[in-house]
């Protein structure tokens, strides 16, 4: 029994130098070969950054993988995974409290944007990644990337902050409108000048041209000057079936990875409206300035 029991601290020891040694040098990605692992076993990682990545080749057992930051600290938190393409041998969960895990990512596609989940103040910031069992030995690589953010309205639904799937294509209620002007990472006046759909990533691209931005995370948006200037992209899932429109909208939504996702985005003159009923009644949940 002795013997057994140190063979399986010298197996655990060698899985986690193996794992460290994937280590980026600013511990921000990691890198790692299944083949190294013995079966059933589960590696430990710990990733200390607001942004990176993980590549699985091979995968075997299991990984549990730590993420953290120190400008975070304790603080609730989003955190969003987007698979690479294709995403094979693996799902990756996230723990929650009690033990409960949530399928974030599974071979396949993939959700278009990638998938998020919330972890509250001083709630653990960890992942599960399991591999998935084939009869073959073929070149698997469970890939993705991650975003760690502090969740600056825990006290809002997930759909509030573009975490949830459902309702993500119907138009937006005038009390959603209202509240997505206060919470969303931009909100940007401007027209549509054409939309494009990719079928393989399942995402549409909405060109738009801004002409006024009220707020906005990070620069993602100018206002244009000459021709050819303030055009940026906003994505959307494909499902949604955008298309393109004339007038002037008010788009809403959050930054991922770089890129801008559509919340919300009724007309002006809808969102005026909606605005102006509100504060007349005194409900309006933040003061926007149209003009």
């Amino acid at each position: 029994m002795l013997a057994g029991a140190l063979l399986r601290v010298l197996c655990c020891s060698l899985l986690v130098v193996s794992a460290r040694a994937g280590y980026s040098e600013d511990r921000c990605n990691w890198r790692g070969s299944g083949l190294t692992q013995e079966p059933g076993s589960v590696g430990h990682l710990a990733l200390a950054c607001t942004e990176g990545a993980i590549e699985w080749m091979y995968p075997a057992g299991a990984l549990h993988l730590t993420l953290g930051s120190p400008e975070l600290g304790a603080r609730p938190t989003i955190a969003c995974l987007r698979s690479s393409r294709p995403f094979a041998g693996a799902q990756v969960f996230a723990e929650l409290p009690g033990g409960t895990l949530e399928l974030l990512l599974a071979e396949g596609p993939g959700r278009a944007g990638g998938r998020c989940v919330r972890w509250g103040p001083g709630e653990g910031r960890a992942l599960f990644l399991q591999a998935t069992p084939h009869p073959d030995i073929s070149r698997r690589v469970a890939a993705f990337r991650f975003e760690l953010r502090e969740d600056k309205h825990p006290e809002l639904p997930p759909q509030a902050q573009g975490l949830g799937v459902d309702g993500a294509c119907r138009p937006c209620s005038d009390s959603e409108l209202l509240l997505a002007a206060c919470t969303s990472d931009f909100v940007i006046n401007g027209t549509i000048y054409g939309v494009t759909h990719n079928t393989e990533s399942q995402e549409s691209v909405i060109t738009v041209v801004a002409t006024r931005i009220l707020r906005q995370m990070l620069p993602l948006f100018q206002v244009g000057g000459s021709e050819g200037q303030g055009q940026a992209s906003i994505h959307t899932l494909l499902q949604c079936g955008v298309r393109p429109g004339p007038g002037t909208f008010l788009f809403m939504g959050w930054s991922r990875f770089g890129e801008a996702w559509l919340g919300c985005a009724p007309r002006s003159q809808e969102f005026s409206r909606a605005y102006a009923t509100a504060h007349a009644a005194h409900t309006h949940p933040c003061e926007v300035k149209l003009d």
